[in-house]
This record gives C-alpha cells, structure tokens and sequence, in this order.
C-alpha cells in the first residue's frame, strides 16, 4: 500500500492566498479597477462592481489593510463620540454608519459621553491623535472654550457632526440632521389641531443643544396660538426613561394638569406613558402623549406611539459618507449642514382632550 510520507520538521503545503491579480483576472478588468472596487465603490459602475465583488467571494481574496493604511498613511479607524450606546435610536444611527464603514475598509472606535459634556482638551486631544482617520460626533458638544477653535485652525483631522444642531462653537464643522425646531413646532401643532392647549413638554438636558431646539418649537407653536406657557409646564426628564416618569409625576400634581404632553424622545415618552398608567389615567383619553424619533418599539407600545421620525439609519451612512469624502478627498473648505426630511407619524397615542376633563376647562 502506498504511502505519503512527510519528513520530520517538514510543513504541509497551503493553497496559496489569492492576490489581486488573480481576482482581476477572473472579473476581466485591471487590477486598479478592482482597487477602486475595494477602496472607493462609488467611483465604479455598479456592473463592474458585481463581478469584482463575485470574483473576490470566488477566490477568497482578502486586502492586507494594514499594508493599505501604511501606504496611504492611514489608520483606517474612524471614532464616533455618542451619548449612549444604548440609545435606540443611536443604535439605529450607528447601524448606517457601519454599513458605509465597513464597506469602506474603515474600523470604528466608540467613544461613550453618558451625556456628559466633554471638555475642550478631551476633543482637542481627539483632534490631534494620529489613532483615527476622522470623527464623527454624535454627542452634545457644547459649550467650548476657545482651544477647540485653535485647535480646529491647525489641524486636517476630518469631523462630520451628525444628529445634534452646530452651535456657534461648531460652525467650521460639517453637519447632517433634521431640522429639530420645525420638527417640533409641527408636533406641537398637531396635538393644538386636535383640540388641545394644555400642552406640556418634557425636556432633555440643558446643556443638550438638540432638545434646546426641540423646545424651541414647542415654544414657538404655542406663542403662534397665543397660549401661555403655564410655569411648571416645561420638565426637564434627563433623556432617560427614569427621568420622564419623575417628570410626568409632577406634571400631573401641577394644579392646570395637561391633557397633552409632548416627551423630546421616544423613550421619554416611554417613561411618561407608564408614570400615566401608574396613576390610573388612560392614554389617549385623560392625557394624550407624543414622542420624537420614532425608535424601532414606538410602534408597538400601548397605544402605539404618534411620534416624529427621523431618518437615523440614513443619517447615519450620509454622515459616513460625508466623513469619507473628506477623508479621501482634503477637508472641504465648506461646512455645509444637511437638513434631512422628517416625517411626523400618527398613531393612537393622541386623541382629542375629552370635554368633561377638568383640565381642559381650565385652559389659559
């Protein structure tokens, strides 16, 4: 019987790792062609694309790209500052980014704020290390002390901001979100349409220049309807779902008690409506209840929830891409903000104030 016979010490042989000139080989294009494919998918025509893509699945073929950021000079690691990874719609945020990244060859670092705003030096110290290719800021950001404007003036690392309105501070930078105040104005709109004026409203942060605009067009459509804005009526509810039920309990021993409360997010709004429940009130006929962000359970709450919706997955892959343009392309002397569509969702959370509710006769 024959027998193969291995020498001590010798090694088994591989099957050799494809290289890129076997995948253009097999996709019938050149070899800059399928590194365009790999490194900047947008420039290539999606036919071309497809068969790069088969051909690299059919060989196996995978890009050294450490070997790539050394020569580019690149690190291929991109940093997203965020408030809470647990946020849901961050999460839904981050899911679009890392669609765009991953595409790319791009590697994402997570750097979690817990809502805290960072300082000047933490950002500048960001800025200047050599550990990423560009950031993205997804966390409140203000107020900033003057280094961060020195530091922004002598430094090419790209930053997109995404979600959050640029402040003064902020304005050199790029950014991509909604437009929050009209967001807002148009829900608080809503629940005057539907008969309400007791309309409460339950805040994020102060220091949160997002929610600051969200209040800002409760604000507004309230002063359009000539309806003053009993004090007491404005609640902060620290974003968190534990903030919102602390926040509503006052709401409800306030001696004008609302018949409507709009929450700046959707969990918010999801502490509002158990702190409601857990008082024996019905939602939507003793007090009707609105969110914002429309997060992936709003619609299958009890009463599923008429919120605002943004679009936080697509925000997330136009904030990547932005990021990777400037990347990939210098750093844009514009720092244009994208205003992205937002859409208001109306669902069984809201109804008319009931007639005979104490509360709605005492509208001011």
């Amino acid at each position: 019987m024959n027998q193969t016979v291995r020498k001590r010490g010798a090694k088994p042989k591989h099957k050799e790792q494809a290289s890129i000139k076997d995948v253009a080989r097999i996709a019938g294009v050149s070899i800059a062609t399928v590194s365009r494919c790999i490194n900047d998918q947008e420039r290539v025509r999606e036919a071309t694309r497809r068969r790069v893509q088969n051909a690299i699945s059919a060989t196996g073929y995978r890009p050294n790209t450490l070997a790539q950021s050394f020569r580019r000079g690149k690190s291929q690691i991109i940093m997203v500052v965020l408030p809470s990874v647990g946020d849901p719609f961050f999460t839904a945020v981050m899911r679009g980014i890392r669609l765009v990244a991953t595409g790319r060859g791009y590697s994402l670092l997570i750097n979690e704020t817990q809502f805290n705003t960072m300082t000047a030096d933490e950002i500048g110290a960001m800025i200047v290390s050599s550990h990423m290719d560009g950031i993205v800021l997804l966390a409140s950001m203000s107020p900033f002390g003057t280094e961060i404007l020195s530091a922004r003036s002598h430094q090419t690392l790209p930053i997109v901001i995404g979600c959050e309105t640029i402040s003064p501070e902020l304005s050199d930078f790029p950014g991509v979100h909604i437009d929050n105040v009209g967001a807002a104005l148009e829900a608080t709109d809503y629940l005057l349409n539907m008969g309400h004026r007791n309309i409460a409203f339950i805040d994020g942060r102060e220091s949160s220049l997002l929610t600051r605009d969200r209040k800002t067009g409760y604000c507004m459509a309230m002063r359009k309807a000539r309806i003053p804005i009993q004090a007491g009526w404005v609640q902060e509810g620290k974003m968190t779902i534990e903030g919102a039920i602390e926040a509503t309990r006052l709401l409800l021993r306030h001696p004008v008690r609302p018949t409507a409360i709009f929450c700046a997010n959707d969990e918010m709004a999801m502490g509002c409506m158990h702190a409601i429940k857990a008082a024996g009130l019905n939602i939507p006929r003793d007090i009707s209840v609105i969110g914002f962000d429309d997060v992936r359970y709003a619609g299958i709450l009890d009463p599923p929830l008429t919120t605002i919706r943004q679009p936080a997955e697509e925000i997330g892959k136009r904030v990547m891409h932005r990021l990777l343009r400037e990347i990939e392309e210098g750093r844009s002397s514009s720092a244009v903000t994208e205003i992205v569509h937002h859409e208001l969702i109306i669902r069984q959370s809201v109804a008319p104030p009931s007639p005979a509710d104490p509360a709605n006769q005492a509208a001011a």
